[in-house]
């Protein structure tokens, strides 16, 4: 096994929770411009992915607590489309999870044969960002 960069790990994780909490941020507004026929469904849709995004935030701050770092108080910067149809808002959110994706793998690049704990982690969080990358995608294929 080779030695775990405590340094570059710590950072990654802190970028990490910084886009996760954008996530909250994100997904709530999202929840919030919903509107047509399919309102309520994709609402919960949106507001479980906020609370998903708090999880995921609060699991990174723990890990990097347990590594002696420090959680960064501040999050990832949100852009503001003002494009608010399902297509748009369901677009974006394929944006974000695409880039949660290759943060995931890239902790998981940095950790690699270093801490089996960190590997799983990456590793089931990898999972995780494919499945809502099939799951948005499904959902926009109505709108192609």
């Amino acid at each position: 096994m080779k030695d775990l960069d405590l340094p570059k790990t710590i950072d990654l994780l802190n970028t990490i929770m910084e886009f996760e909490l954008a996530g909250v941020v994100r997904y709530t507004h999202y929840s919030l411009m919903v509107t047509g026929p399919n309102r309520i469904p994709i609402v919960s849709f949106f507001q479980a992915q906020a609370a998903e995004s708090l999880t995921h935030a609060q699991q990174v701050g723990e890990i990097i607590t347990g590594l002696e770092g420090h959680p960064s108080l501040r999050i990832a910067p949100i852009e503001e489309s003002d494009r608010h149809s399902v297509r748009d808002i369901l677009e974006e959110s394929l944006n974000h999870e695409k880039r949660a994706l290759d943060m995931y793998k890239e902790l998981l690049h940095t950790v690699e044969n270093a801490s089996v704990y960190l590997e799983e982690f990456a590793r089931t969080q990898i999972g995780q960002e494919e499945m809502h990358n099939i799951e948005i995608k499904k959902m926009l294929r109505d709108f192609i």
